[in-house]
């Protein structure tokens, strides 16, 4: 579906008036807890990188490495970046320096959704994702995240809203249908609330308290893999 001349207008207003968040500061990799070794790598957009957090500790890679950091000695990496669509990942993992992991949580697609991204071609990009994660860093399992209800996102207007909350659950549904026919991979759909107040203040992005829950899940998530 093309955009009418009103969601055209609509998108030029939301780039000029929604606020540049910049990424938290704070270490992108770490090592923390006792038990057996889990090695994660945590990889994406602006979600991922913890646009909305003031510091990466209560950003998600930050929540998740001290969730698991309770049952495991966690040694993790964040390879994530604002902008960034599946291809833009996949061309960062092809020239950064390999090393091996045990699990991967991929968190993409927005981006996807604002660069008009086609279902077919999503899935194509992510099966290319998975394979170069498994191929060129050990990758023993992915998780993928489910695309965040776009269509209630605060600072969207209507029907510029509609559209892309449209486009994210297509995006969406593909990638869940897609993720339960291949082994070695899971995907985990976003179904914590997900309310105003637990945004940032673009009306965007995750805030803290978003990303806490959110790391809770996929902590959950990876401890029954390992268990």
């Amino acid at each position: 579906m093309a955009l009418s001349p009103l969601m055209l207008a609509q998108g030029l207003y939301v780039r000029r008036t929604v606020p540049q968040i910049p990424e938290p500061e704070g270490p992108r990799q770490g090592e923390e807890g006792q038990g057996p070794e889990l090695r994660l790598l945590i990889v994406g957009d602006s979600s991922a990188a913890g646009v909305g957090a003031e510091y990466q500790g209560e950003a998600l890679s930050g929540r998740l490495a001290e969730a698991l950091a309770r049952s495991f000695r966690v040694r993790w990496l964040l390879a994530a970046q604002s902008g960034f669509t599946t291809q833009d990942l996949i061309h960062q993992l092809q020239v950064l320096h390999p090393q091996p992991w045990d699990v991967a949580f991929s968190v993409l697609g927005v981006n996807d959704v604002l660069s008009g991204v086609r279902p077919k071609a999503f899935i194509a990009r992510q099966k290319s994702l998975v394979e170069l994660l498994r191929r060129r860093y050990s990758v023993k399992r992915v998780l993928l995240s489910g695309l965040p209800p776009m269509h209630r996102f605060p600072s969207l207007p209507q029907p510029l809203r509609w559209y892309l909350g449209a486009r994210a659950r297509g995006l969406d549904a593909a990638l869940r249908a897609w993720a339960a026919t291949q082994p070695h991979l899971d995907y985990l759909a976003l179904d914590f609330d997900l309310e105003v107040e637990d945004m940032a203040f673009d009306g965007f992005h995750p805030g803290p308290n978003a990303y806490a829950q959110w790391a809770l899940g996929v902590a959950e998530k990876i401890k029954a893999w390992q268990g």
